[in-house]
């Protein structure tokens, strides 16, 4: 079996007036530069024969530019499943289609990448070079290198999760201590075990809920012997198991989430960012700096707790940071609670939106763990709640497909749009201090 041959190349635009100027140097180089007008946006394609379906190429493409101002906007590539007219700016509804990565190799110079595998029925393929939205500046792009590739395989095709919590009826009497939490949540996950997940997340605070005392007072260490238990499971079962807790680390105290491998190590802990407004944030808690991501055998793990949820930022970060599963322990959210004075109630309408929107903004799994039991869900990143806890079960669980398929009706990747249609150079407000949005 060969790689695809290069059956032809053309230039292509979707209106005359739009279209770039074209032209070839040095034997294969094709040349695609400004027409002097904003409306440009064109380019040269090539069409490949020779597929086959469920064959994997490995495609690149090198590019060389001068005077754009924005590259990352200006310069796209584009594999299509099937021929495209030259004067079509996309593609027949339901074809595949996939962006190459670009990765900048030195000054002026990306190179485009992906690795893609035939769908079925899938006999040629489409290669767009494409040059937009500047008036100025040119790119010079070489010849497509393309090659056969085994197909990549996930670390898991499916990631079997479990959410503990236990309901509020069946939680330790008070006062409540630490000790019982632990033998609580300890029990649970035991029970959770025999379902042979891969991954086990407990809600917030795990350990000191409901426990008297100030957070400062009630935190530990980790590892500690309060993480040793969890150690001691995580290893016998092969699972990894995400502790709440409050961690003392030296003179600090953070809101924590700490990651336990299924070997019973320590691989990573996520320290809250954005503390609950008033009893957390003025109480002496530290909050965190940043959104690690873990990289384990289920895929990338991220953390948001709480309070996090209520900033879109939090999520957003962790999948900028490459999250394929976002873990969110909470309490509750403001904003799916009463909106008006008098006794906090419980919202599910506008729960079930916040979670769905987290998981579809940031193409993820979440899995959300709350306290008291109601509320915890496990979403797929096309929003779809897979389970879900009414209050009245201690342990939720469900499989996610690492490899899901999901494609829009036009073909493409919800995750490779998601994340490819970003246009960062405009969002400077975000991360502006000064910028109180509304406020100011």
């Amino acid at each position: 079996m060969s790689a695809l041959e290069l059956e032809g190349i053309e230039p292509w635009a979707s209106h005359p007036s739009a279209a770039p100027r074209t032209c070839k140097r040095n034997g294969d180089d094709l040349v695609i530069a400004a027409n002097g007008t904003r409306t440009c946006c064109g380019g040269w394609q090539m069409v490949y024969a020779g597929a086959t379906a469920g064959q994997a190429y490995a495609l690149h493409v090198d590019v060389a530019y001068e005077g754009l101002d924005c590259p990352r906007d200006a310069l796209e590539c584009v594999a299509y499943w099937g021929e495209l007219p030259p004067t079509q700016a996309g593609q027949a509804a339901s074809r595949q289609w996939h962006y190459l990565t670009p990765r900048r190799t030195g000054d002026g110079a990306v190179r485009f990448a992906a690795q893609i595998e035939a769908p079925q029925g899938a006999e040629r393929l489409t290669l767009r070079c494409v040059f937009r939205w500047s008036a100025q500046g040119s790119s010079v792009w070489r010849m497509p290198e393309i090659a056969l590739a085994r197909p990549q395989e996930p670390k898991s095709r499916v990631a079997r999760i479990c959410v503990v919590t236990g309901t509020v009826d069946s939680r330790p009497k008070p006062p409540v201590t630490i000790q019982a939490n632990l033998a609580y949540y300890g029990g649970l996950c035991e029970r959770a075990c025999e379902r042979k997940p891969n991954l086990i997340v407990l809600p917030e605070i795990a350990l000191q809920w409901q426990v008297p005392g100030h957070s400062l007072d009630l935190a530990v260490e980790a590892p500690g012997p309060e993480t040793d238990l969890f150690a001691r499971i995580a290893a016998q079962a092969r699972a990894r198991i995400a502790v709440g807790m409050l961690e003392r680390d030296g003179d600090a105290v953070f809101n924590s989430v700490v990651l336990i491998s299924p070997e019973g190590r320590i691989d990573g802990k996520y320290h809250k960012v954005h503390l609950a407004v008033r009893n957390e944030s003025h109480s002496g808690v530290l909050p965190g700096d940043g959104f690690p991501v873990f990289e384990t055998e289920i895929g990338r793990v991220g953390c948001n707790i709480c309070m996090d949820s209520s900033a879109c930022e939090s999520s957003r970060m962790a999948g900028l940071n490459g999250a394929d599963f976002l873990l969110l322990p909470i309490m509750g959210d403001h904003r799916a609670s009463r909106l008006s004075p008098g006794k906090s109630l419980f919202n599910e309408s506008r729960w079930r939106a916040i979670m769905r929107t987290r998981a579809m903004d940031n193409q993820l799994c979440l899995a959300v763990a709350r306290n008291n039991g109601q509320g915890s869900c496990i979403v797929d990143r096309m929003g779809k709640i897979l389970a879900w806890n009414e209050g009245d079960r201690d342990i939720i669980g469900a499989a996610v497909a690492r490899d899901d398929g999901y494609r829009a009706w036009n073909g493409g990747c919800f995750r490779e749009v998601n994340w490819m249609q970003r246009r960062p150079h405009l969002y400077h407000a975000f991360v502006d201090p000064d910028n109180l949005g509304p406020l100011r």
